[in-house]
């Protein structure tokens, strides 16, 4: 299979405005985008056009030979010459069959290889809007309409190349050659074949929106069965399994529903063309029945003119069989083409400024307020807080005090609907993205592990983008020492790997994997206890070259014997480092600088932790 990324390099440098989500829901460039995906490179084109080309006209000649056999035979000629034409027959025949089965090979890998691009087009998209969209959709959603769409299309690609294209140009090939044997007959054909065609379209108008509402109700069972399945513990032990079946029981009997109509507009559709495939076949022999009658046409040629008829009666059944696919893959163009078209809501910068490249930063939060784009309630009100390079913050509230949203605005997963956020001296809304995530890292409760190597569970998958790209560390930025780094392969060395692992107290964990580095973690870290889990969480920060750590109830779930032995490693991440804590309770935030007591959205308290003590509110 082709290597996606030169030519995903290649979409990204096209001049579309989807690409830095300007684009509204309905801009055609969309549409575009996913058609450019899917575009094969010259050469392989070329070869494509080259086996259509022959599927199509290799079929053809195999009827002529038909027709002078049967003349022949009719008229006396040798066996020697019959076994002739019908050798000839035989071998265009297998040659069409041959050049059919080469245009499907092409056009599947084709397909397959232009909608993976889309694929990580799509997914890199996804995975780039902002927080505000994805609470609103499901992980299951999400997956249907990157994965499930996509696959419609591939599936459609695959068809419209063997049963519309090669289909189309031999109808119209046989329509020619009728017309050159009898104008009479072809322009009947070609009146015929037009009917059918108005025909198809007007049910089409009827199958496609329902198509689209089969793809809906698929989207949302899925994103019902996974979150039921994310929750099946908790409906378990709440014994809420009843409730769980009767919805999934709704969403299937609205999918059935929305099935079964499309399936009845398809299956009418099927049984209308067949009965007009019967018509148009006894038109076309009553009509050569005439014509050898009136001795205008011979016996050969009456045999010639049912084939052709036969031919004409394919292409359009392929065409009613592909027309699921067809509305299957219109419904999911506009899907994935409304999801390339979600816009950010945090705007990129036109020219943004960087960051100071080592390190601590400051972080300013001055008169912040924050509330969510479909919902006024307001979540922050009036926060100011300042730390300067070095220092550390502990944010301390009960839960939905605010203190998590306060942690990302410092991570600009949100932008404040009032006030400013500046880290190192710069409104984070003027700073790139990429940027951002070098100086900016944050380790939370809720570690995310992956059904992948420890290696690639710890860099987060960069070193096995660095072996796979020379280019892929020319952006890395310098050491927190000051040092430039040489390669993302220098940076995540197996050695530096094993050195940050015992550094965290996971040295006897490595050794005691089969395979080391390469040991891959089940789905979700299966195997991987919570505080291994959390430790490992750790180790990825300290692989970061982040000025700034967020620490988000970091050691929540660390039991008191691992909390210990990552209290080391901690003090250590926070030496060269600005960070900011998250905790429910004062008495976890013993070795931070500054402590803010945020509830309801507001900084109830603020300042110095010793000043805190004095005063009695640390405590």
């Amino acid at each position: 299979m082709e290597n996606p990324l030169p030519a995903l390099e290649r979409l990204r440098s096209i001049d579309f405005p989807i690409m830095n989500s300007q684009l509204d829901a309905s801009h055609p460039d969309a549409r575009r985008l996913v058609l450019s995906t899917l575009r094969p490179g010259r050469r392989a084109m070329f070869a494509l056009v080259l086996a259509v080309l022959a599927a199509t006209v290799l079929p053809l000649v195999a009827p002529l030979f038909t027709r002078r056999f049967v003349d022949g035979a009719m008229a006396g000629d040798g066996l020697r010459l019959l076994t002739f034409i019908a050798l000839g027959y035989l071998g265009f025949a297998v040659a069409g069959q041959l050049a059919r089965m080469l245009t499907a090979w092409l056009a599947s890998r084709l397909a397959w290889d232009g909608t993976n691009r889309l694929r990580e087009l799509l997914a890199a998209h996804a995975l780039g809007l902002d927080m505000a969209y994805h609470r609103q959709r499901t992980p299951g959603e999400m997956i249907e309409r990157v994965d499930g769409d996509v696959d419609a299309i591939a599936q459609f690609v695959v068809a419209f190349l063997l049963d519309v294209v090669v289909s189309v140009l031999l109808l119209f090939g046989v329509v020619a050659v009728v017309f050159a044997v009898d104008p009479r007959i072809g322009a009947v054909l070609l009146v015929y074949c037009v009917a059918l065609v108005v025909g198809m379209v007007r049910a089409q108008r009827l199958a496609v929106p329902a198509a689209t509402t089969v793809r809906q109700r698929h989207a949302a069972l899925f994103g019902q069965l996974e979150e039921r399945l994310a929750g099946a513990e908790d409906i378990r032990a709440n014994g809420a399994g009843h409730h769980v079946v009767n919805r999934l029981h709704q969403s299937s009997a609205e999918l059935y529903r929305a099935d079964l109509r499309a399936e009845r507009i398809a299956g009418g559709l099927y049984a209308g063309t067949t009965v007009a495939f019967a018509v148009g076949t006894a038109l076309v022999l009553g009509m050569a029945a005439w014509g050898h009658n009136a001795g205008t046409l011979t016996v050969g040629t009456a045999v010639l003119l049912f084939q052709y008829m036969q031919m004409v009666r394919a292409p359009f059944e392929r065409l009613i069989d592909q027309l699921k696919n067809y509305q299957k893959a219109l419904a999911a163009v506009s899907r994935v083409g409304g999801l390339l078209a979600e816009q950010r809501t945090l705007p990129v910068p036109a020219h943004p400024q960087p960051l100071p490249p080592v390190g601590p930063l400051s972080i300013d939060m001055d008169g912040v307020a924050f509330a969510y784009p479909d919902d006024d309630e307001q979540i922050l009100a009036d926060v100011d807080l300042h730390l300067a390079p070095g220092e550390t913050l502990g944010l301390v509230g009960r839960t939905g005090s605010g203190k998590t949203t306060i942690a990302r605005m410092v991570l600009r997963l949100y932008d404040p609907t009032a006030g400013s956020v500046r880290v190192g001296g710069v409104d984070l809304r003027d700073v790139g993205l990429a940027d951002l995530h070098q100086r900016v890292c944050v380790v939370t409760q809720d570690v995310q592990l992956f059904a992948a190597s420890v290696r690639d569970n710890l860099t987060l998958f960069r070193a096995s983008d660095s072996t796979a790209s020379p280019d892929a560390s020319a952006d890395v930025p310098p050491d927190i020492d000051g040092a430039m780094s040489e390669t993302n392969t220098d940076r995540y060395s197996d050695d530096r790997l094993r050195s940050v692992l015992a550094e965290v107290g996971l040295e006897d964990w490595l050794d005691a994997l089969p395979d080391g580095l390469d040991t891959v973690l089940g789905p979700q870290g299966e195997g991987v206890s919570a505080g291994e889990a959390q430790l490992l969480a750790f180790a990825r920060a300290f692989l970061t070259n982040a000025g700034v750590v967020v620490l988000d109830e970091a050691s929540s779930r660390l039991d008191p014997a691992t909390e210990l032995r990552i209290d080391a490693a901690l003090d250590r991440l926070l030496a060269a480092r600005t960070g900011v804590l998250i905790a429910h309770r004062l008495s976890s935030l013993s070795r931070v600088d500054k402590i803010a007591v945020v509830d309801d959205g507001r900084v109830m308290e603020y300042g110095r932790r010793a000043e805190l003590d004095a005063a009695g509110v640390a405590r």
